[in-house]
């Protein structure tokens, strides 16, 4: 993090300095790294620090291109059948909304052709977003972005307690799996033909040597033909890599 963000990752640290009764950033980090606290306290520490700003349907056009293009060429080419269903990755999804978005509109699809198979899988790097993406379970206010005709198909409001959030439908999460991926790995546990991958507004965080190699191990994951979406706010421009521009920010592996 570059010195500018200083002040912002002292205040988010300060929980953990207050939970573990220590006065002192010198005295937390002598905590992590001369007592052996970092092997305990790392994930409640990414977890702090990490950004997880996400909504559903963000940046639409992606949406809307998966829809016109991508998914009706997987389905040509023989794709979402029982034997090869239609994998998709979202690989920073923070508190599931953009792997719900996919599930949605996967079902939808399903409408149409019914025997359309798909395996849609959320990771990230931070716990507490995980375990709400696990539970589907987010305020109101994060209704807006989706379609009148989903939110009555897929969501659930909440009474009593629960008034003021909604909940993915049970159908719908049992199709979304969500784990735990450091970007940062040297490798990770993925399958290696996924369809499309959503990796979106998290490379703008990392440095450009960095950038390239997670963008290099997101396409040893793809399969050829696959698509790699990302961020519009986010450039692949310079990089050698077997992908080639479809459209701005998606990509296809040749």
């Amino acid at each position: 993090m570059p010195m500018s963000k200083k002040t912002m990752l002292e205040g988010r640290l300060r929980r953990r300095l207050r939970s573990h009764g220590l006065a002192t950033f010198d005295a937390y980090c002598r905590f992590l790294f001369d007592d052996g606290g970092l092997e305990d306290e790392a994930p409640h520490l990414i977890d702090v620090v990490t950004t997880n700003k996400t909504d559903f349907f963000r940046e639409p056009e992606h949406f809307d291109f998966l829809m016109s293009h991508l998914l009706p060429a997987m389905l040509g080419d023989g794709r979402g059948r029982a034997s090869t269903p239609i994998k998709i990755w979202s690989a920073a999804s923070s508190t599931g909304a953009e792997a719900y978005t996919l599930a949605m509109l996967m079902a939808e699809a399903r409408r149409r052709v019914p025997d359309l198979t798909t395996y849609i899988l959320g990771t990230d790097i931070c716990h507490d977003v995980l375990s709400t993406a696990v539970d589907g379970i987010y305020p109101e206010a994060m209704l807006e972005p989706i379609p009148e005709e989903l939110r009555r198909l897929y969501t659930r409001r909440g009474r009593g307690r629960a008034r003021g959030q909604f909940r993915m439908a049970p159908e719908l999460r049992a199709q979304v799996h969500f784990g735990r991926l450091n970007l940062m790995d040297s490798s990770f546990p993925v399958d290696r033909d996924m369809d499309l991958i959503f990796c979106r507004n998290i490379l703008i965080y990392f440095d450009k040597p960095t950038q390239q190699r997670v963008l290099e191990r997101l396409t040893e994951h793809l399969r050829p033909g696959g698509h790699l979406v990302l961020g519009h706010s986010e450039s692949f421009s310079g990089r050698s890599l077997p992908l080639k521009q479809v459209v701005a920010t998606v990509f296809r592996k040749v």
